[in-house]
């Protein structure tokens, strides 16, 4: 008789370390960024779990001790990290993925600390990314640490933003800002008066400077602007009341008040001026777009620092629950394993580790991105400059062309000769390059802290009891907190949905999209323990609902894909963010097994390591095509009206004579029929014929196909719980609990 082989699986011994981090979210080659991570993480499991032990998130207020932690990010390197090296940073080029890193290390430990660090970046973004020369040559210089023989203190900003109430974190049209004319005189620079008022301003307790947004208010101006405030500045520099946050407390939040006079001059990126009216060479809108596209990755990679901080926590707790009961005794299986003899302990956990890796995944290839982007969109705007383009309308449409091209290199083969010249085209890299960021920074604001939020309560809910205490280890308690506020930072989820709603429905992207699903089928061929397969064919149904969707219309004629439509819109955009975050997730498994057997620091125990990774890929993948599944099936029915008894369907549904009279020539009809009317014209008792499939057939092959992709998700999940299980961990934490104040 004829044995099945069953191949040997290898099991993860520790939890991924440092050499394993940096070969999945490409940092093994840089010295650099190892070298901030190391810094952020002394800060970050020594200054700041001190003041969180200390108690110092029980006050709403700046402190003394607070704001020790901003010279220990400067000591660390961590606020230099942002400067480049003639501004007495030590990174040279762009630094997104630098800033990344910084974040996630802190938010391993705590949020707020986090925030207080990426404010002062978020301030200097706008003149970073829209300031003239001079402009970012001052303030950056102010900024950076003192060098060694320096006597003076780093300038710290705060970025003012904010819409007035009710309008605060809705709508980033309506500004809380006027700017007028002060003075004028012939020949002579104009004076600006600036009246803001700031609702929600991170680091404003120490800001010595402040970029604000505001909106014409005199008609010797033109539109709105970002404008630099310094508290020297004639007038008021009022810092507010601090806001009384329940979350995030080791960073400073006030409502300030502004009524100050500033000379033209501080016009992020300057200003030009015609026929007497001074006209910003960048709007408000222009330069927060510039800048939140980059500063929302971040706050995303935050809340997965949360995620995967809590699995040693929950893990400890989970094996010692049992001990020092009656029966619990050394050597026992309750004593050794606690809770995790259950399975449904170790599956939860297993979900909350999978959603970590995946938004850790899907926040660093975002953060990447952009550092690759960056340099092309220098490019981009140096070869519209030679051509004598300007304005954002001109620009689009001068890379209109551009896209075609794009599109036209995705559909080539490898082999074809064409693709050398495309891809050599500057151009064609950035809009491609462009239309990918133009998602994943979306994405990762809404996916990592909207479900990252709701997989935290999971992660406090396996702690029992002691999740919610003061001195839960890992500050859990605390962490699950803060991924609110993160939802809502730098725009809240409403914001990111609208923006996905435009981007991922241009060509560029959904030719991006294409290749990328093709791609996840010929991994599934090498590697199907990833889930590849399963990812592939949700991709397939995302793509199909969203074509379908755009050319159909409800019950009531009306159209289903529309702007106003964000019943529509916003769950596609979710549905999307699954996939986004589960692709990543997978790319980076591949990018670990393929490097990793030549480092000798990851080598050895490398296939257990990626076995589990592996598994967890699969179970998060199987996660996303469920809740793609569902939105999709949602979206392509849910808006047909559905029959009635009353109704012309009602025609369609057999009478039972007509039944009885063809069973004598089809036997077994009676028994498929399901809606059956009566002589008497009574019916079955539900709310009206089965609805019909119509024109849905594709749809329901492909959601079949997608169901039967699950095969072997659950055994995956069921090799990850058991690696969970058995999996070593440190002996304590290295960083302390928390007391009482």
């Amino acid at each position: 008789m004829g044995t099945i082989a069953i191949p040997e699986t290898k099991t993860m011994l520790t939890i991924p370390g440092d050499p394993v981090r940096q070969l999945l979210w490409r940092f093994a080659g840089r010295f650099d960024l190892q070298m901030l991570v190391q810094s952020a993480r002394g800060v970050a499991r020594g200054t700041v779990a001190r003041l969180v032990a200390a108690g110092e998130r029980n006050t709403h207020e700046w402190t003394a001790a607070k704001n020790a932690m901003l010279d220990a990010f400067d000591s660390a390197g961590i606020t230099a990290a942002f400067m480049e090296p003639e501004e007495g940073g030590f990174i040279a080029g762009p630094k997104n993925l630098a800033l990344g890193l910084a974040a996630f290390e802190l938010a391993w430990v705590d949020g707020g600390a986090a925030t207080a660090s990426l404010a002062g970046f978020l301030a200097l973004s706008p003149i970073h990314e829209r300031g003239m020369p001079e402009q970012v040559d001052r303030y950056m210089k102010l900024a950076a640490p003192p060098q060694p023989g320096e006597n003076r203190k780093p300038w710290r900003g705060a970025f003012a933003l904010t819409e007035p109430i009710p309008y605060v974190g809705v709508d980033t049209g309506m500004l809380g800002g006027k700017v007028r004319v002060a003075e004028w005189k012939d020949g002579q620079e104009p004076w600006l008066q600036i009246d803001k008022r700031g609702r929600f301003i991170s680091g404003i307790a120490f800001a010595n400077f402040v970029t604000a947004a505001v909106s014409s208010g005199d008609e010797r101006i033109k539109g709105s602007c970002v404008v630099i405030l310094e508290e020297t500045d004639k007038g008021a520099f009022d810092r507010g009341t601090s806001t009384k946050k329940l979350v995030h407390q080791l960073s400073s939040t006030g409502d300030p008040v502004f009524n100050l006079r500033i000379p033209a001059g501080r016009i992020v990126g300057g200003y030009t001026v015609k026929e007497g009216v001074i006209i910003p060479n960048f709007n408000h809108t222009e330069v927060i777009d510039a800048v939140f596209r980059r500063t929302r990755v971040p706050v995303g990679l935050m809340t997965a620092a949360k995620l995967l901080s809590s699995v040693e926590p929950v893990i400890r707790y989970q094996r010692q629950r049992f001990r020092g009961a009656e029966g619990a005794r050394p050597g026992s299986v309750r004593y050794e394993q606690g809770i995790q003899q259950r399975e449904d302990a170790l599956h939860r956990l297993v979900d909350v580790w999978a959603a970590g890796e995946a938004a850790a995944s899907l926040g660093f290839a975002a953060a990447r991105l952009f550092d690759e982007l960056d340099p092309l969109e220098k490019q981009k705007t140096a070869l519209m400059k030679d051509r004598g383009i300007s304005g954002g309308r001109a620009v689009m449409k001068a890379l209109k062309e551009s896209e075609q091209r794009a599109v036209e290199l995705l559909a080539l083969k490898q082999s074809d000769p064409r693709r050398a010249q495309l891809e050599a085209d500057p151009l064609v890299q950035f809009v491609l390059k462009d239309a990918e960021a133009n998602v994943l920074c979306p994405a990762t604001k809404l996916w990592n802290t909207g479900h990252g939020a709701n997989m935290m309560r999971e992660a406090v809910s396996l702690m029992g009891g002691y999740g919610i205490t003061e001195d839960c280890p890992g500050f859990l308690a605390n962490k699950w907190m803060d991924a609110q506020l993160e939802a809502t930072y730098e725009g809240p989820e409403a914001v990111q949905r609208r923006q996905l709603t435009v981007t991922m429905i241009g060509d560029v992207f959904l030719a991006l999209f294409a290749a990328w699903t093709k791609q996840m089928r010929e991994i599934a061929s090498s590697h199907p323990g990833t889930g590849a397969c399963t990812l592939a064919s949700a991709m397939n149904l995302w793509a199909w609902t969203l074509n379908h969707l755009q050319r159909s219309t409800d019950a009531a004629g009306n159209k289903l894909y529309h702007g106003q439509r964000q019943g529509v819109t916003f769950a596609l955009a979710d549905a999307l963010s699954w996939l986004m975050a589960s692709r990543c997730q997978i790319l980076d498994v591949l990018e670990l097994e393929t490097r990793g057997a030549q480092d000798a620091s990851v080598s050895e125990g490398l296939a257990g390591t990626v076995q589990f990774l592996s598994d967890l890929c699969h179970t998060q993948a199987a996660q996303a095509a469920g809740e793609v599944s569902r939105i999709c099936a949602e979206l392509v029915f849910g808006y047909n009206r559905h029959p009635s008894w009353d109704d012309e369907e009602r025609r369609n549904c057999f009478l039972a004579s007509e039944l009885e009279d063809l069973e004598q020539t089809v036997p077994g009809i009676m028994a498929m029929a399901v809606d059956v009317l009566a002589a008497d014209g009574s019916h079955p008792a539900k709310a009206g014929p089965c609805a019909s499939c119509a024109g849905a057939s594709d749809f329901l092959r492909m959601q079949s196909k997608l169901t039967r992709c699950l095969t072997g998700s659950r055994l995956a999940k069921d090799r990850a719980a058991e690696t969970v299980s058995k999996v070593v961990i440190p002996e304590a934490l290295d960083y302390p609990a928390a007391g009482p104040a």
